[in-house]
Order: C-alpha cells, then structure tokens, then sequence
C-alpha cells in the first residue's frame, strides 16, 4: 500500500481543512496508509538553522521522505497560503538541491468559507512546489466551498458525489504515485 504524507495548513482545532484532511483519508483507505503529520512545532524556517537542524524539522522530513506521495491541504489566508504550510514547504525544500520535495507525487486542495475556495492559495502553493521539484497531480483541482451542511455532526462530509470526486482524486494521486515509481 502507498504511504501518503498530508500536511494541513491550519492549526486550529475544529479547522475546516483538518476535517477535510480526515474525510480523505477515510475515502482513500484502499489507496493510502495516510498520516496527518505535526506542523506545530515546527520553527519558522531560518537557514542559519540547518547546520544543527531542529528536531521537529528532522522529524517531518524524514517523513515526508518516507512517504510516497504528499498531499497538502490548505485554507486560504488573506488570498494567501498559511504561514504554518509555507514554512513547511520551505524547510522542507532545504537544502538547496537535496530537498525531501524534488520528483514527489503531489497534489493540493483545500476549502475554505469563500466563494472561490482555496484556489489563490494553491496557485502559491503549485508555484513553489513546482520550483522544488515536485511532480504535482493538476487534475482535477479540489476547490472546496464550506457552507451550512458541508460537514455533519461527527465531521464527516454529507454530500455523496462529493465523497465520490474526492474519491477520484485521490485515485488520480494514486495513479500518478504509481506512474512515476
């Protein structure tokens, strides 16, 4: 079975975006070995840092080396990507070169109360992925809209051809992961 590293980019405790992060890995089950990874504790990127590479940092990269494939799930701050999933990606992009990014099978998506999703937030987030050496899924795009009866009482996504897009998304990662093994 395929490892799948997700990295969502909200901290808060009944986000959105976590939610989102569980349905997928409820739906992706017969894909993925999935896991949530840690982003709280992780320092804000500083490249005086990386000779003596903070603990947290070493952690999440080895786990995302570890992974297959990566999925970042992200809300949208300001019509930008949150600070907690940049820095992510930053750290993890470091050393110049040696990266735990470059050749990953990756995809974004993310939801958020607005009207035009995350869709601003995961064009940042393709840009950078991209100049890292990411080999990032682009199709389809997963641009969420939350609003009253989204999720149910336990979390859990109500819509039904919902769970079945985002089924078929994760299967396009799947098959892409698979593709470049």
């Amino acid at each position: 079975m395929l490892k799948l590293a997700i990295l969502v980019g909200s901290l808060r405790k009944d986000s959105i975006n976590k939610k989102l992060a569980l349905n997928l890995m409820e739906l992706g089950k017969n894909l993925f070995q999935s896991e949530i990874l840690r982003l709280d504790d992780i320092p804000m990127f500083n490249q005086d840092l990386e000779a003596d590479l903070p603990a947290p940092v070493a952690r999440m990269k080895k786990e995302i080396a570890a992974a297959d494939a990566a999925l970042l799930v992200t809300p949208e701050y300001n019509r930008s990507v949150p600070p907690v999933l940049k820095n992510a990606v930053d750290w993890a992009s470091r050393p110049y070169g040696a990266g735990v990014w470059l050749n990953k099978p990756m995809a974004v998506c993310g939801i958020s109360g607005s009207p035009v999703g995350t869709a601003v937030a995961q064009s940042q987030l393709r840009s950078a992925l991209a100049i890292v050496g990411a080999r990032l899924v682009c199709f389809p795009e997963v641009y969420l809209v939350e609003s009253a009866g989204f999720f149910d009482d336990k979390g859990e996504i109500t819509a039904d051809r919902t769970r079945q897009f985002l089924h078929g998304f994760l299967q396009c990662l799947a098959d892409w992961t698979q593709k470049l093994k």
